[in-house]
């Protein structure tokens, strides 16, 4: 028998090594149009950042060490140009001797893989724009690394190779800056459980932007200018492309193969295509999903793998071993988290009708009181009547791989949330606890069947009608104070039953603690005590605070220039003259109690030292210091593991250890969508922000026109909100004149005005402002009123009410209506 295989790598080469290891006589002959046929892709990354040293640990086999041990006749720098099924035969030609001949097969086998895609964005062809798909396209970003040492990047796309490529180059010294069309990284993960890896960029110093696609490349002498659909610009000194891969069906296509849905080769499930002893595995395929059963594609090294072994038995022995798909297991690291995925998430799931529910918890990768354990979230989707596992997401610092090779397992093999309870785990200490993660999401999906709570989601409990909920937090006054969300009342957990009768029964109740466990005690004594209509808050006040916040993380770096990194403040060692406090381990609220407690046994100028494991207690010690007067000297995030120093002082505690002085403080109240009011507010905001002071600027009614977003997403609103939103300007761009406005040509000549006399444009006054940091601030009852959304503001815009405007107004000695 005669087997030509077409393409290596994981796919190609393993179906080569297998088919001599259970055909020693056959003819095999494998055709690779690059030098190389089997290397370690997903390590291209590492190379370039230095982790992985030696470039020769990436070549798992060489064309000659393979061929030698497998007698196979690898023909690299060879690209097979066409397939003729009717006379069983290939062209070929050597792209070193430009030579073209035929070769003939018994059985075919296709793995070309996948291309990087390249969409048409003017300049995308300049120097220094690089893909990242093999090891030449490795050798030329890392000789450009080492040689130019630049000192920024512009990673557009965030997928796992962008997002480690952003890791890598960081890791490198580069000035990191992420560009992402969507409004999340990992676009494949549900919103919340992305929403800690933005918060991570943010602890990183790593750029971050969202919701904003790359228009056109510049060149500007040795640099790149990158302009956004937003009209942003980012400069840097080189580009990586990692917008996403499409199948190489180039070659099927012309051969008469058929192509699936999804743009993949069609296959059987015995990876034979449409044309009888042709095969195909890899990228390139299309293979119905086993949990949707709808046509996917997998692009990912373990599939291929397994593709590579069953093939080649079919090849040899008949069809007699079935392909049974893949649920899509993946992993990344992204700086000191780790972030993986399996089967179906929340969003795909609702996009294809499925019904179903999903859980959050939060848990420790080990027993919380042995040293050096961190917090995980896990996210499941389920059927709400059979418990049949959909999907899994983990995100962590540690132990985020062992619990998804637990749910995929279990997705895998048809199980359910059950089977979730009986995983028999290795238990000590250092390992896990007694009641893995993996054991707790069973239980809490078993809750939710069977009606012990209902969860809700952090994005309905966002679009609460107000005056139909009453929204409670069970968690302790001390965290109410540091952080709390507005309309909430706190009724400690402890002290709940005693006061049911605080409690409304006409409306529906929703719970919120810090992370959910306490939320779904207090929604069980609720339920049990005749309160119907009750809700606990998936995840906790940490989900919804890290979901609801900005996401994205606009930092603007310099190219080819004296780095950041010489600018910032260099902080000196730290004398700790009192006491270190380990607060590692503590779920919230245990750091802050332990922080309040300990703060209390030192003198006033003294410091301590807290280390936390506790994701959200980089942001709590800062709202705690905020709230106390105390100082936070140091905040730092370690692989996880947080350390903040603070000093105790005697300052007033009502008044920030951060505040502002009075004279250096500007508001400004606008309530007008005149263009030329509106002008007038951000001239004086601009020039006040320029003269080093801090400025804020609260909208509300009118004035909220004025902060929407000209690329705003379709929202849904009541026959009121949509009323509204016809009648109002648009955007910043579509105000009136507050006279002489004459149908718009009053404004437009104002424009051309501007223009002429090198006035900027509104627009670019408000893009000057988000890069001053000026704070602007939208009325919350004034969007209620007039059915504006947060989804159609402007990027940087904070939800406020008039609590907010005067908490500044009293550290401003000029407040402004305009």
């Amino acid at each position: 028998m005669k087997y030509l295989i077409v393409g290596g790598v994981a796919g190609g080469a393993t179906t080569a090594a297998r088919l001599r290891r259970v055909d020693e006589h056959a003819e095999i002959i494998m055709f690779e149009k690059g030098p190389h046929i089997s290397y370690a892709n997903c390590g291209l990354p590492y190379y370039i950042g230095g982790v992985i040293k030696e470039r020769e640990k990436l070549l798992v086999q060489t064309p000659e060490s393979f061929g030698t041990r497998f007698n196979i006749d690898i023909r690299i720098h060879s690209l097979v140009s066409a397939i003729h099924p009717d006379k069983k035969e290939i062209i070929v030609q050597s792209l070193k001797t430009g030579e073209t001949y035929t070769e003939s097969y018994d059985k075919l086998v296709l793995s070309p893989g996948a291309l990087p895609v390249k969409p048409p964005i003017p300049g995308i062809n300049l120097p220094n724009i690089f893909t990242l798909r093999n090891v030449p396209d490795t050798d030329k970003i890392k000789a450009f690394v080492d040689d130019k040492a630049p000192r920024s990047a512009v990673v557009v796309g965030a997928g796992f190779i962008g997002l480690e490529m952003a890791e890598n180059l960081h890791h490198r010294g580069v000035n990191v800056s992420v560009v992402e069309a969507s409004e999340q990284v990992m676009n494949m993960m549900d919103s919340e459980v992305a929403a800690p890896l933005h918060h991570h960029f943010k602890e990183k110093e790593v750029a971050l932007f969202l919701k904003d696609a790359v228009k056109e490349f510049k060149q500007q002498a040795n640099s790149i200018e990158v302009i956004l659909s937003s009209g942003r610009i980012i400069r840097a000194d080189f580009i990586i492309l990692s917008i996403g891969v499409k199948p190489d069906t180039s070659l099927a296509k012309a051969a008469g193969l058929k192509i699936g849905e999804t743009g993949g080769v069609w296959v059987d499930e015995y990876l034979q295509t449409s044309v009888q002893d042709i095969y195909a595995v890899g990228d390139s395929i299309e293979f119905p999903h086993p949990i949707t059963h709808k046509p996917a594609i997998a692009f990912l090294a373990g599939p291929a793998n397994r593709q590579g072994r069953i093939l080649a038995d079919n090849i040899v022995y008949g069809h007699h071993r079935k392909y049974k798909g893949s649920i899509g297991t993946a992993i990344a690291k992204v700086f000191d988290m780790t972030a993986g995925i399996t089967g179906m998430t929340h969003r795909g799931l609702k996009a294809l009708g499925i019904k179903h529910d999903c859980t959050i918890v939060h848990a420790g990768s080990h027993a919380g009181y042995y040293p050096g354990s961190t917090q995980m979230m896990l996210k499941i989707s389920f059927d709400p009547e059979s418990g049949k596992l959909y999907g899994g997401q983990v995100i962590g610092y540690k132990g985020v791989d062992k619990r998804l090779d637990l749910l995929a397992t279990v997705i895998k093999n048809n199980g359910t949330i059950y089977d979730l309870q009986e995983i028999e785990h290795a238990y000590a200490p250092p390992f896990s606890s007694a009641k893995d993660p993996v054991n707790q999401a069973g239980y809490n999906a078993e809750n939710i069947i069977k009606g012990l709570f209902k969860p809700l989601s952090p994005f309905h409990f966002h679009k609460r009608v107000k005056q139909d909920v009453f929204v409670l937090d069970v968690r302790t006054s001390e965290e109410y104070v540091i952080d709390a969300i507005e309309d909430a009342v706190n009724i400690e957990l402890d002290k709940l039953r005693a006061n049911l009768d605080s409690i409304p029964r006409d409306k529906k109740i929703m719970i919120y603690c810090g992370v959910g466990l306490r939320g779904y005690v207090a929604a069980r004594i609720l339920k049990q005590n005749g309160f119907d209509e009750v809700y606990n808050l998936s995840g906790g006040l940490k989900v919804y605070n890290q979901t609801m916040a900005e996401q994205s993380n606009p930092i603007y770096f310099t190219s080819h220039e004296e780095t950041n990194d010489a600018a910032k403040t260099v902080i000196p060692p730290i004398n700790i003259k009192a006491m270190a406090v380990d607060a590692c381990g503590l779920q919230c609220p245990g750091p802050v109690l332990k922080l309040k407690e300990s703060i209390d046994s030192i003198a006033y100028g003294e410091r301590l030292e807290v280390k936390a494991t506790d994701p959200g207690f980089y942001n709590d010690v800062a709202s705690w210091c905020k709230v106390t007067g105390h100082q936070l000297v140091k905040r730092e995030n370690n692989a996880g593991e947080i350390t903040a120093v603070i000093e105790k002082t005697k300052e007033d505690p009502k008044k920030s250890a951060h505040s502002t002085k009075r004279n250096d403080h500007k508001t400004m109240v606008v309530f007008s969508d005149d263009m030329d009011r509106a002008l007038a507010s951000f001239v004086i905001a601009n020039g006040a922000a320029s003269m080093g002071k801090k400025v804020t600027m609260f909208f509300t009614f009118w004035g909220l026109n004025v902060i929407k977003d000209a690329h705003r997403p379709r929202v849904k609103k009541d026959m009121m909100g949509s009323m509204f939103d016809k009648m109002m300007p648009g955007h910043a761009g579509k105000l009136k004149l507050s006279n002489m406005n004459m149908a718009g040509m009053g404004r437009r000549m104002m424009k051309l005005r501007m223009k002429d006399k090198n006035v900027d444009a509104l627009e670019t006054m408000i893009q000057q402002a988000q890069k001053s940091g000026i704070q602007m601030i939208a009325c919350q009852m004034s969007m209620d009123i007039m059915g504006v959304q947060k989804e159609e503001l402007i990027e940087g815009v904070t939800i406020g009410g008039v609590a907010n405007y005067l908490e500044e107004a009293e550290q401003s000695n000029l407040n402004l209506f305009i």
